[in-house]
């Protein structure tokens, strides 16, 4: 089938809140949606939302979304005249294009040429010399040996990023401070990127200490035309993979912005490009660009940039696959307003950002509670309530993104939709988001890429809690525990307690960290009161204040508390197992609140040691044993390397000590908990 052609059936071969995003545009344009689907996703939301789903395989990527003829006998099964790739999986495989035009099926993308031209990194660069791109001094050659690596790396000088020549999204990536680290960090690489992309080729870079990341957005059609709609800042990153976006990037100069964006069509020119790119630049503080790479796909956060300029670019994407002309040219694109991108991943901040997998309890978001303008927020998501999210995948489970008239305003619309976003049962980067959006740094646009890297005391600061959070929070356990744990409700418990009689409890409050510690950590809130008229309020005494209290449950987890006349709208809940429901969370504009909750004037419950066991902290696969059977080790030696959701994650020795025994070999497969090895520390 020629490009020329239109299509009248669409299948997406992807999964998640990308393959939800293309359909949703699909349907718009009257097109029939196919869907692709592994085991592990049989139930998936891309699946429930397409008009058709096709299975592929068993959930491994590789068997699945990675196997090229199951996909395009999936689209010759359904009738489907195309495929849209979304980003990720074959969204940049050549030769899943060359199959696609061997079938007369026509991929949504650019062609295979120009996806192996910018795939190899190292010719990649070479071209863009060619076109008159500035480019990073480093080394793309094709020699890998060893030796040969270390002894470029140490003419460029440290520190320089080792990266995978055929990668992308952080894969096969390390920051090299010193030629003593260069070796283990090659091997690394190696590893990731083979695991990743079938090829071990690495290039090398000069690291920029303060460089910010920069990219332009860039449309070709089939008909020579090439345009650019303009720039977003993605500098704040963790691992390499970015978490908050922004369009456009704050501090471009009018001047800037055309040298960047006439740069990255001469890139994308030169390759004979057709779709949706983006060219990715390194920004230095003054003013200096330099080409990164080109991701011939769509991009994670293109929402961005259709927030400022009002196109839809998968629209635009479908509409070049067909066969048509750009809808704009340059003169006619404008950017309005601002906007963020904050993506929630399924991970834990607090331990490494470890991915994390479970069913999602509860996944919605307040907006009218919030008072939010449904025309400024905008939540791309590939999950509902009910939804498992794998181990198997990336774990990002959605993007929030909005739009102001301004910068300012755009980032008080973020915070206020965070705190509107209730997702419940699986770990989240949610509370970690707020952070980021209201740091001090964030909000006067002091961006580079080792924002969170340079910020870390602040943004894993402990939390000093004010008199408002603790009495917030012991009212909502109290009423909490009410409504949901009936028998292990302490309105149940024998000690005298009843709603309609005065009482007094003794709750004590803590950070969740430091429950099991037996120090004077502690907070304790005195409650009395009586809840015998719907207007009686309770009165809390925590230090040497007294506030009368009041809390009204609302819709959904959302609670209005009102302490000494002052009243705050809140989403509230209480997180754990069973009757161990004891962690009061509490969220709102200004962020997250997490509190452990006891009562101590009713059945002490005991605390619980600490246990220094050497478990895994994710589903995931053992990868390589770094260390014998019986070796010594001291504290924070590297033990053993696990993979899981395509990214590798180290465990080190919690103490000095010696290894007795590994319980699994490389290669295994391990569920988060399993104990991995029988660690024996000094004494």
């Amino acid at each position: 089938m020629s490009r020329s052609t239109p299509f009248d059936t669409l299948l997406v071969a992807n999964r998640g809140e990308i393959a939800c995003r293309v359909m949703r545009t699909a349907r718009a344009m009257g097109l029939r949606t196919v869907a692709v689907y592994s085991d592990a996703d049989a139930n998936a939301r891309h699946v429930r939302e397409a008009d058709e789903a096709i299975r592929l395989g068993p959930a491994a990527a590789r068997e699945s979304y990675l196997k090229v003829e199951a996909v395009v006998e999936a689209a010759q099964r359904s009738g489907a005249s195309a495929i849209h790739p979304g980003y990720g999986f074959l969204s940049e495989n050549g030769a899943f294009v060359e199959a696609l035009e061997a079938a007369g099926i026509v991929f949504v993308g650019p062609p295979a040429s120009a996806i192996a031209a910018m795939g190899d990194k190292s010719a990649a660069k070479a071209r863009m010399a060619n076109a008159g791109v500035p480019l990073v001094p480093g080394y793309h050659g094709d020699d890998q040996d060893d030796a040969l690596l270390q002894a470029e790396a140490d003419k460029i000088g440290y520190p320089v990023l080792l990266k995978a020549s055929a990668g992308g999204g952080g894969k096969g990536m390390r920051v090299v401070e010193s030629g003593e680290g260069f070796q283990a960090a090659l091997d690394g690489c190696r590893r990731e990127s083979q695991a990743a992309f079938g090829d071990q080729r690495m290039l090398i870079e000069k690291y920029l200490t303060q460089p910010r990341h920069v990219e332009v957005q860039v449309f070709c059609d089939s008909h020579g035309a090439g345009v650019y709609l303009f720039e977003r800042d993605c500098s704040v990153q963790r691992r390499h993979q970015k978490v908050l976006e922004e369009a456009p990037a704050p501090g471009m100069s009018e001047g800037l912005r055309r040298e960047m964006g006439e740069a990255a069509v001469r890139a994308a020119k030169e390759i004979g490009y057709v779709g949706a790119g983006t060219v990715e630049f390194l920004l230095d503080a003054d003013g200096s660009f330099y080409f990164m790479e080109m991701n011939t796909r769509l991009q994670v956060e293109h929402p961005v940039t259709e927030m400022i300029t009002g196109q839809d670019l998968v629209e635009w994407q479908l509409r070049v696959a067909m066969g048509e002309a750009l809808p704009m040219a340059q003169e006619d694109l404008t950017i309005t307003g601002h906007s963020f991108e904050a993506r929630l991943y399924a991970e834990d901040p607090e331990q490494d950002f470890l991915p994390a997998t479970g069913t999602l309890t509860r996944f919605a978001m307040d907006l009218e509670g919030a008072e939010l303008d449904p025309a400024r927020v905008r939540l791309d998501s590939g999950v509902a309530t009910g939804d498992a999210v794998s181990m198997h995948y990336d774990p990002m489970l959605a993007k929030l993104i909005v739009h102001g008239n301004d910068r300012t305003q755009a980032l008080a619309t973020l915070n206020r939709a965070l705190a509107a976003l209730d997702v419940q049962g699986v770990v989240t980067n949610r509370a970690f988001l707020q952070r980021l959006a209201t740091h001090p740094a964030f909000q006067a646009c002091e961006l580079d890429t080792r924002f969170i890297e340079k910020h870390e005391a602040t943004l894993f600061a402990p939390k000093q809690y004010s008199i408002e959070e603790y009495a917030g929070a012991a009212l909502v356990g109290l009423h909490q525990l009410a409504r949901e744990c009936e028998s292990d409700s302490p309105w149940d418990r024998h000690d005298g307690f009843r709603l309609n009689a005065p009482h007094t409890i003794r709750i004590a409050l803590c950070d969740p960290a430091h429950a099991q510690d037996d120090d004077d950590s502690e907070a304790v809130v005195v409650v009395e009161g009586t809840r015998e008229r719907d207007d009686a309020a309770w009165h809390l005494t925590i230090g040497s204040e007294t506030l009368t209290a009041r809390l009204d449950p609302l819709e959904g987890d959302a609670v209005a508390i009102t302490l000494n006349g002052h009243r705050r709208r809140l989403q509230a809940r209480l997180v754990g197992e069973g009757s161990e429901r004891n962690v009061v969370v509490i969220v709102d504009p200004r962020g997250e609140t997490r509190l452990f909750w006891r009562r101590i004037d009713a059945i002490d419950h005991g605390r619980q040691e600490a246990e220094s066991t050497l478990t895994a902290p994710m589903h995931g696969t053992v990868v390589a044993l770094l260390v014998e059977p019986g070796a010594r080790v001291e504290k924070g030696m590297p033990l053993m390397v696990m993979e899981a959701m395509k990214m590798e994650h180290t465990m080190a020795a919690p103490a000095d000590g010696h290894v007795a025994s590994f319980h699994f070999a490389a290669g295994d497969t391990v569920g988060q908990g399993d104990v991995l090895l029988d660690f024996a520390a000094d004494e």
